[in-house]
């Protein structure tokens, strides 16, 4: 009977910290040592983090992961019979691989290039890589070990070419970013894969947010019959024994999957934590207006950093609510955060009165609208660049789309937390919150929507219903329907017209926004690329 103990290292590396990421290696491997592990295995590109983007195509960085890998390599020697896989970036003959490396007794014993480089959605690994195109099987303890990288388990080719040579347990290393089911897909497609085979599949995830992705993690195990035998938590670090005995996984530890509210509100919290904490942010500054936006923004930035980690600042202006003062206000206390209030009247009276000349005889329209929220923007900019904390902005996803957020000035700031939420999730999400701990005032949730900007303004005066506005802004951006389809599936053609217009027209706005947290399996930045200058609509 063949038995070894096999640990998953669900780490999270710090992009271009080489040494750093070797010290998260470092001491996974003490663990498993300590623990009777015979193998460790870490997530893809473990090493530098990922996606080191344009990174690859500095030589020095290429050269600095190869020397930090040496001294890993030799640092991880004093575990004796441990063998350890790393993911790293590797200059080979044929060119620069995403490369895994299989360390024993501070040597490398195999290694493997990626066969299938992604190029779609945020990926774009062929600028930077060639692929491989050979299988690594390696024995440790009387066990093969087929070895690929992330990608290659979504294709059937590199696991098959891997049975065939001999492996017992094929291992995948990861950095699979979130984005909403992605759990369940990635079981579905990984269970087909190894279902013709038979062999048991381990598969380790990185996890933390790298600018605008995150990872999640939710690595796992699959045993002979393709049934999950080992699953570890979602957007949390996490070590885990796996047992291989009798040529199969031993069933372990299964965390069950979350709701997806529960999983998109951790996702946002990891998102907002790691980007502000690893860019060396002393905190948060956000504009609270007792809208439900802000009231999000400021419960994910407390959940990420701590109260006293985060200011909140209300703006009045001379249309603001009494209401959204006091739940504002409220909410703030139920956080304890710090709170101030600036009204933003005289100054739009400086302004209005320096611009008479220029105005007189014009009508007030989206002018003295954008002026209010340019001056809550400068302020904002203001307090970030004494304090060194940084403005996450306020706007939803469908407010993006359409443009309904100004330049310059709710658009203003250094993270979009919330830019890839629809405003109808928004509200799910706040009541998730709520269920762990009631913080935001209910009336926030009840109310509806207003910038207030102008008397009586209403979010839903000059857009259609967010139910609709966000059903269609999902089958035209997301899902790439065209007008005509999403108007024969029931849709009134004024509003598809209208909410396909303004996605193109507010392009330009989009470019000039903040980075935010990427949770649709497409969203506004790096998977959206459509050109601003453009005349095509259908």
């Amino acid at each position: 009977m063949s038995a070894q103990t096999i640990a998953l290292a669900q780490i999270n590396p710090l992009l271009g910290d080489l040494a750093g990421n070797a010290q998260l290696i470092l001491k996974a491997a003490q663990e498993a040592s300590a623990k009777g592990a015979k193998l460790l295995v870490t997530p893809e590109l473990s090493l530098t983090g990922y996606p080191p983007e344009d990174l690859l195509l500095r030589p020095a960085f290429i050269e600095a992961a190869a020397h930090e890998l040496e001294l890993l390599s030799k640092s991880l020697a004093q575990f004796a019979d441990l063998t350890v896989i790393v993911g790293h970036p590797k200059q080979t003959k044929n060119g620069l691989q995403n490369y895994a490396s299989v360390l024993r007794n501070g040597k490398v014993i195999a290694g493997y290039a990626k066969q299938e480089l992604p190029n779609h959605e945020v990926f774009d690994e062929v600028r930077y890589f060639v692929p491989g195109n050979e299988a690594c099987v390696f024995e440790n303890a009387g066990i093969k070990y087929g070895l690929i990288l992330c990608e290659d388990a979504w294709h059937a080719g590199p696991a098959k070419q891997a049975y065939a040579a001999g492996a017992q347990v094929l291992l995948v290393l990861n950095a699979s970013p979130y984005h909403l089911q992605k759990e369940s897909l990635r079981i579905e497609v990984l269970r087909k894969q190894i279902a013709a085979s038979k062999m048991p599949l381990i598969y380790v995830n990185a996890v933390g947010g790298q600018d605008e992705l995150v990872f999640d993690g939710a690595s796992f195990a699959f045993n002979q019959s393709a049934d999950l035998a080992v699953v570890l938590p979602q957007f949390e670090e996490a070590f885990q024994l796996v047992r291989f005995i009798d040529q199969d996984i031993e069933v372990g530890e299964i965390v069950a999957q979350q709701p997806i509210e529960a999983q998109v509100y951790k996702a946002l919290v990891l998102g907002v934590k790691d980007y502000i904490v690893k860019n060396g942010f002393p905190g948060a500054i956000i504009g609270l207006s007792g809208g439900v936006d802000s009231a999000l923004v400021l419960a994910i930035a407390v959940d990420a950093l701590g109260a006293d980690k985060v200011r909140a600042v209300m703006m009045p202006s001379r249309y603001t609510a009494d209401i959204s003062w006091i739940d504002a206000k409220e909410m703030a206390d139920n956080l304890s955060v710090q709170y101030d209030e600036i009204a933003i009247a005289p100054m739009f009276e400086a302004f209005e009165h320096s611009l008479a000349n220029e105005f007189k005889n014009l009508p007030i329209d989206a002018t003295e609208e954008n002026i209010q929220a340019r001056i809550r923007g400068t302020l904002l900019m203001a307090m970030s660049n004494k304090s060194g904390r940084i403005v996450l902005t306020t706007g939803n996803k469908s407010e993006m789309a359409v443009g309904y957020c100004t330049l310059y000035g709710d658009m203003a700031g250094g993270f979009a937390v919330i830019k890839d939420i629809a405003k109808t999730l928004v509200y799910k999400l706040c009541a998730y919150r709520n269920s762990l701990s009631h913080v935001i005032p209910e009336r926030i949730l009840t109310r509806a929507p207003s910038a207030e900007l102008r008397p009586d303004q209403k979010d839903q005066d000059s857009l259609p219903a967010y139910e609709i506005l966000d059903a269609i802004l999902a089958k035209y951006m997301e899902q790439d329907q065209s007008i005509e389809s999403i108007i024969a599936e029931g849709f009134k053609a004024e509003d598809v017209e209208k909410v396909t217009r303004l996605i193109k027209i507010n392009e330009y706005k989009r470019r000039q926004s903040p980075i935010g947290v990427r949770i649709t399996q497409r969203a506004f930045g790096r998977d959206w690329r459509y050109p601003i200058t453009n005349k095509f609509r259908a």
